[in-house]
């Protein structure tokens, strides 16, 4: 299965406690369906003392969230949007907005 939701791209979630933010993709775990979203789902972890953090204690990272959750903002119309698939002459396959029909 293709993953419609890549790297960079812009996402706003539409489910949970964190409904309604916007964040950068950090980085895609395509195996279980998840993402890493900047500023989004933040949980707190404690850390211990270390030779990096001297300090230790509770730290704000955030959390993976489901792919189900979030929709991809166009960059064309700025809408949050589901995402087709479209295949062009040459036969290259690109991501396409449902919204506006723009290519991602």
């Amino acid at each position: 299965m293709t993953v419609a939701i890549k790297k960079g791209d812009v996402v706003r979630v539409i489910s949970g406690r964190n409904r309604g933010k916007k964040g950068k993709v950090m980085k895609v775990f395509p195996r279980d369906h998840r993402l890493l979203v900047e500023a989004v789902n933040l949980v707190t972890v404690y850390t211990r003392p270390s030779q990096r953090n001297p300090k230790g204690g509770l730290l704000k990272i955030e959390g993976r969230i489901d792919r189900s959750n979030v929709q991809l903002v166009c960059p064309r119309c700025s809408k949050a949007t589901r995402i087709g698939f479209q295949f062009l002459n040459d036969g290259t396959k690109h991501r396409v907005c449902k919204k506006c029909h723009e290519i991602i």
